[in-house]
């Protein structure tokens, strides 16, 4: 290594107060007390339920209630830990297609509509149980994923069966689109 080489890519000296951001900029950052769980508990907590009650789209029926949609979303959380769900579209159809049971859950945000507007149907041909939910982004967050995703599929599982059947019966209790 030439000299002019070494001297372009040594570390340069820095005065205390620079020195001083380096150092912290270097250190560990500690995680949040509360952990990333917490944080997916609170995927509602940014906007109140009426507030994403305004972004539907027309096609957004049975709608879970607030009280329902948050069922949902515990569920879906234990359902991830089992790994236990289908997310998106492309790979939701496929299994329904494949003859696989569980409850579907769509988000009521997503635009343009044709992007899952055939999954609904889908659902009645096979008498799957589906809701839509207010928001696409909390749905992507209750999967564990910081993107937002517009459908998911829980399947049964004897680790969460008890939340599972609790949901199962209120979907299932909702009206039928109309």
């Amino acid at each position: 290594m030439t000299r002019k080489r070494f001297l372009k890519h040594r570390p340069r000296v820095l005065g205390s107060w620079a020195l001083g951001c380096r150092v912290a900029a270097m250190t560990k950052i500690k995680a949040d007390p509360d952990g990333p769980e917490a944080q997916a508990d609170a995927c509602c907590g940014e906007r109140t339920y009426h507030e994403l009650l305004v972004n539907l789209n027309p096609i957004a029926q049975p709608l879970a209630s607030r009280k329902l949609t948050r069922k949902l979303y515990k569920c879906i959380k234990k359902a991830v830990k089992q790994k236990q769900i289908r997310r998106g579209v492309k790979e939701v159809q496929k299994f329904i297609n494949k003859g696989e049971k569980g409850i579907m859950v769509l988000a009521g945000d997503t635009l343009p509509v044709e992007v899952y507007c055939h999954l609904p149907v889908m659902c009645e041909d096979r008498n799957l149980p589906y809701v839509y939910i207010p928001s696409k982004t909390d749905l992507g967050a209750a999967a564990g994923s910081k993107r937002p995703t517009c459908v998911i599929m829980v399947k049964p599982h004897e680790e969460y069966q008890e939340a599972y059947d609790e949901c199962l019966e209120e979907v299932q209790a909702l009206p039928p689109p109309m």
